[in-house]
Parts: C-alpha cells; sequence; structure tokens
C-alpha cells in the first residue's frame, strides 16, 4: 500500500488544509459542451428572434446541387461516418447561416448609422467649441468683433499687423499661438481686462498671460514705432485740409497738446513731487502728442515731457494751447506759436482777438478729438498703472507705459482719421 502524500504536520502543506472539499472532481467536458451550445443557441436567438420564428417547423435548406461534394472515384473509400448526435450543431444553425449574412450586414449598417451620426455630432460640437475659442476663427469674417476687441477697423488690417509681427515673437514652445498673443495683448489695450480675466479667457495661467503681454508690447513697439513720424513739408502742404488754408495758409505744421495718464502714488518723495499734478489733483505720468492738420498722429513724447522743435522748419505755425511756453523754444527754428487770446489782466478781448481765437480754437480742437480717439480706443489710458510700468525697463531708457503710449498711437494711426 503506499504511503500517504499529505504530511499534515509538515509546514509546507498547510496551506493545502482545510479547503473547504475533500477530492477534486474531473471536469465534466460533455457538460462544457453542452453549456457551450446552448450559449451559442441563446445568442442567436437574441440576434434574430424574427427569422426564429419563421423558420421555426421548418426542415433545414437541402445543400444547393452546386455545393454538393463530388462523387468518391475511389469504390473502396466510404465517406465517415456520422458525428455522434451530441456533437453535431443544431440543424437550425445551418440552416439559418444564409440568412445571417443578410442580418448581419443589416445590424453593421445601422452601427455605421450610428458612427455616421456621431461622427457629424462631433464635428458640429468642434464647430461650436471653436466659436467659442480665443483664436483666429473667432474673429474671421466679424469685422464688428474685430473691431471690439482689438480697435483695429476690419479683420484684413489685423491679418496685415500679424504678418508683420508675428515672425518677432519668441518661436519656442507656448501654452499661446502668435496670434493668441497678439490678440491678447490688444484686447488688454483696448478693454483693459485685468490678467485674471484673460487667463480665464485663454486658459492659462496667469504668469504666461503676463509673460506673453511684455514681449508683444516690446515688438510691437519695435515694428510699430515708424507709424509715429513726423511728415515732410511737402506731404503736408499737398492734403492740407481747406480750412487751415483758409485760417493759416499752408504753414501749419503741427497741434500740440497734452493728455496725462494717473499712476500709483510713488514712496520715493521726490517722485511723488514731480508726478503730482495740480490741474488733475492726482500723481499722472504727462505725455505731449503732437497730429498733423490732416488727423494723424506725428509725435508722441516719453513720460515727462519730449520736445518737437528739432521737427519744425523756418515758417511752421504751431497751435498750441495756452500755458505752451514754447514760444523761444519754436522761435529758435524761426516757426511761430499761434495760442488762443484770454483775459487775463484784460477786461475783454479786442475784437481782432476773438476772431483769431475762433479760428484757432476751431481748429485745434481737433488734437482733442484725436487724444479721445485714442483713448476712448485704448482704455488702458485711462486706467491706474502701477508703479512698475514707470520704471525704465532693463537696459533701456524707455519705461513700459511709454511703450503702451506708443503703441497705442500707432494702431491709431492704422484707423481712419476722425478729421
Amino acid at each position: 500500500e503506499p504511503s500517504y502524500e499529505m504530511q499534515e504536520n509538515h509546514p509546507d502543506w498547510k496551506p493545502s488544509l482545510l479547503l473547504g472539499h475533500s477530492d477534486v472532481q474531473v471536469t465534466d467536458q460533455e457538460r462544457f459542451k453542452w453549456y457551450a451550445k446552448r450559449k451559442m443557441r441563446a445568442d442567436w436567438q437574441a440576434e434574430e428572434p424574427r427569422g426564429k420564428e419563421r423558420r421555426r417547423g421548418q426542415p433545414p435548406c437541402p445543400l444547393d446541387p452546386e455545393q454538393q461534394p463530388p462523387p468518391h472515384s475511389d469504390p473502396e473509400q466510404q465517406p465517415p461516418p456520422p458525428l455522434d448526435p451530441e456533437q453535431q450543431p443544431p440543424p437550425h444553425l445551418d440552416a439559418e447561416q444564409p440568412e445571417r449574412s443578410g442580418e448581419e450586414c443589416a445590424l453593421c449598417q445601422s452601427r455605421q448609422d450610428l458612427i455616421n451620426c456621431l461622427l457629424e455630432e462631433n464635428s458640429q460640437l468642434k464647430e461650436e467649441l471653436d466659436k467659442h475659442r480665443m483664436n483666429e476663427q473667432f474673429l474671421r469674417g466679424d469685422d464688428a468683433k474685430v473691431k471690439y476687441y482689438t480697435g483695429l477697423p476690419s479683420f484684413a488690417v489685423l491679418q496685415v499687423l500679424l504678418c508683420s509681427i508675428m515672425p518677432f515673437l519668441s518661436q519656442g514652445k507656448r501654452k499661446l499661438t502668435h496670434f493668441q498673443m497678439i490678440l491678447l495683448t490688444l484686447m488688454r489695450l483696448r478693454l483693459d481686462l485685468p490678467v485674471q480675466h484673460l487667463s480665464h479667457l485663454f486658459w492659462v495661467h496667469r504668469t504666461t498671460v503676463s509673460a506673453a503681454f511684455q514681449e508683444t508690447v516690446c515688438v510691437l513697439y519695435a515694428r510699430l514705432s515708424p507709424l509715429v513720424h513726423w511728415p515732410d513739408r511737402e506731404n503736408l502742404m499737398v492734403s492740407m485740409p481747406h480750412q487751415f488754408v483758409e485760417a493759416f495758409g499752408k504753414h501749419v505744421a503741427a497741434i500740440v497738446d497734452c493728455f496725462e495718464i494717473f499712476m500709483e502714488r510713488p514712496s520715493n518723495l521726490q517722485a511723488r513731487a514731480q508726478t503730482f499734478s495740480q490741474y488733475k489733483h492726482n500723481h499722472t505720468m504727462k505725455y505731449l502728442i503732437v497730429i498733423t492738420p490732416q488727423g494723424v498722429i506725428s509725435f508722441i513724447s516719453k513720460g515727462w515731457g519730449g520736445r518737437s522743435s528739432d521737427k519744425l522748419l523756418p515758417g511752421d505755425i504751431v497751435l498750441a494751447d495756452r500755458g505752451f511756453n514754447i514760444r523761444e523754444s519754436v522761435g529758435m527754428m524761426c516757426a511761430e506759436v499761434k495760442i488762443p487770446a484770454y483775459t487775463k489782466g484784460h477786461a475783454q478781448l479786442d475784437a481782432k482777438d476773438v476772431e483769431e481765437t475762433r479760428a484757432i480754437a476751431h481748429l485745434r480742437i481737433h488734437v482733442e478729438r484725436v487724444i479721445d480717439v485714442v483713448r476712448n480706443k485704448y482704455k488702458m489710458l485711462y486706467s491706474k498703472v502701477p508703479i512698475s510700468m514707470v520704471l525704465p525697463c532693463k537696459g533701456e531708457d524707455t519705461t513700459f507705459l511709454d511703450k503702451i503710449v506708443t503703441v497705442c498711437c500707432a494702431l491709431t494711426n492704422m484707423c481712419p482719421s476722425v478729421i
């Protein structure tokens, strides 16, 4: 008698003890085959219930004569014996085979139709998403939307700006495309949107928005500064408006004025005294702006002033407001300043002064209209800027606010004149 193989006292045999059964039964293959056939019948019945109803009670279809096997040439060779009835497939399965392909085609066709419907719905949802995403498709073909978000008159002008700016932007991997960087910058200048709001619109972090804004403004300043230039006298005379010709001939070269931008209160006492405006009763940065009689901005100074005397030629006339004590500077270039008369120290104006003042004030108001256009078009110039913007940029003598003001003036020159 063989020895007992289970050493119950040995620790290696412990996991095999008391597992809930005493004998391991051999798998019944016949039962598995029966279960597999039953499951196969159930699957066919679930997929083809109508076909089963039509075929119920009908004998299996005979094979086509062309599909009959060829007769055995060898008389001694006999066909193999039939299979056991349990091993043969159900007769209705063979009968369903020809119709199964047709039903499968219908099922595949319905699935394909469903896939096509889902693909079409997916495409429509992508188009709807692109309409609300801040990319090129968001503004394409809608000049009103372009004017609202960028201040430019049309999408074609925006495309020209993009073509001249995009090659000079950084080419590294960024979360924002070049178009989005320019659009983000123009939107902030135009609508004075906070950085946090722009980060939500473009789905990026605030630091990414700030870095993109600073880089794009610097590139715009470098590329668009030539748009703010002092034209030649010949060009001014050719296109001089008739109201200026009637009042002063063809000698009016410029109309000057100043505007102020509010800033935070400096901590340095000297800077605080230099930036405080008695007129605005606040700390401001002052900019001298010069426009031509045609309504084009021809000069914009840096913060705390700036002179345009080197642009004047002998015989030029400059229209200015009260408070511009620049007669001596202009006189050095043999030019002339026309300032409206005022009644300080006089009871009333002379008739000659009244007529001359009316003509000057009527023409000089154009520069105020241009200033209003610039500041209303780019509302960031109306906000209070932080101290960091009025500090010189690294390695330059120009502040970041100077670049912003110059860019806004250049973009205004890209729009139709208000005069």
